[in-house]
Order: structure tokens, then sequence, then C-alpha cells
């Protein structure tokens, strides 16, 4: 068994993808646009205030990464806090590794805010260690992999004694590229780079009833 195990948590602990595309739909329809088929593969790595960023640029908008950013924190908090629910099997999962001592991890682009009340909504907050977030990480996304490195050092694991968990591709690259081994969560927003994904990761799985005992 590897000494640790960090998970992300949209799209592979929490079954919370289909919230952003909605958030995306509505905000960018209160604009007059609708959402480009490249926008949410373009934003997937990001942290917050850089995909905040990035749409306004992109489309041209008077307003401040702030305002945005509340705004979609608002649109998100209600959905998080009650009707966002675990990936199947992901807490019976969790159970296992934390009583065979494996210390648990999360590494994050979402807000405090969202991951908090979201994780004990599910039940799933009690079994981490660390909480480790982009912002962590002076806000380096996705893409590197600060903010992997982070949660392994506060775990107390090297990299090479880590499994990620992960569904995005940028994710699922940078952790393998500091020796980390990574199992993929397959997720709906991911199917564009599902080959790649399933080419690059130790694993592939569609719910945590197919994760791997032996890690």
């Amino acid at each position: 068994m590897p000494k640790a195990a960090i998970f992300d948590l949209d799209g592979t602990l929490l079954d919370s993808m289909g919230v952003w595309d909605q958030i995306d739909m509505d905000f960018l329809a209160r604009r007059g646009f609708e959402v480009p088929a490249d926008y949410v593969p373009t934003i997937s790595a990001m942290p917050f205030e850089q995909v905040a960023v990035y749409t306004i640029e992109r489309f041209h908008l008077n307003e401040t990464p702030e305002a945005v950013m509340a705004e979609w924190d608002d649109m998100a908090h209600e959905a998080y806090a009650t009707m966002v629910e675990a990936k199947p099997g992901a807490v019976e999962y969790l159970t296992y590794l934390h009583d065979t001592g494996v210390k648990l991890g999360v590494a994050t682009s979402l807000t405090p805010s969202l991951r908090e009340p979201a994780m004990k909504h599910v039940g799933i907050f009690d079994f981490f260690t660390t909480i480790t977030s982009v912002d962590d990480v002076y806000g380096i996304g996705k893409d590197q992999p600060d903010v992997y490195l982070l949660a392994a050092s506060r775990l107390g694991a090297e990299p090479c004694e880590c499994v990620v968990f992960e569904d995005i591709l940028p994710g699922i690259r940078s952790a393998k590229s500091v020796g980390m081994r990574v199992w993929a969560m397959h997720d709906d927003s991911s199917d564009a780079d599902w080959a790649r994904i399933c080419a690059l990761a130790d694993g592939v799985m569609f719910d945590f009833h197919d994760a791997p005992r032996f890690l």
C-alpha cells in the first residue's frame, strides 16, 4: 500500500461537474453568450481567479474578477451545501484506505466556502489529514504539480509514495511528471480527453467500486 493517497474533489470525489456546467450556461446566458465547446477544457486546470480573468478577457466583460468570482460562489453555494453527492463508492473506499493506515489528503481548486460544506454534506470531511488548495501554492494551477507536491509534503510522504485520484488530463499529467501514480476517474466533463487519460493513467475507473484495493 502507498503511504498517502491524494484526491481531487470536483469530478473525482464529488459528482459536481454538472453544477458548474449549469453555472457556466447561466452566467454566460445572462450576458448574451453560449458556452463555447473549448471553454471547459481550457479552464479545467486553472485556479478560480485565473478562470475569472480568462472569462472576462475572452468575452470582453466590463467586470472585475472579484465580482465574477462572487457571483459564481453565490450560484454554487446552495448546490454544494445541499445537493452535490459523492461519487458512488467514495465513502466506502475512503473508509477502507483510512482503516488500512493510508494517509489521506485533498488537492483541489475549490474555494473553502464551497469545499467544506460539500465535504461535510456527503460525509467525507473527517477522513482527511490535509486539504490543500491551489491558493496554497500562490494560485498555480493543476497543470503544474505544485498542489500535489504540497499535499504530499503535508502528509509526510515522498511523491513516489503517493497515489493521486484525479479526473482532468492536465492534473494527471503533472502528478505523473513528479513520480506519483495516478488513477483517473471518468467524468462527463473530461470525455474529450478520455482516450489520452486512459493512455497516461496507471488505472481508470467510472466510480469508486472500480477503485484498486492494492495500489
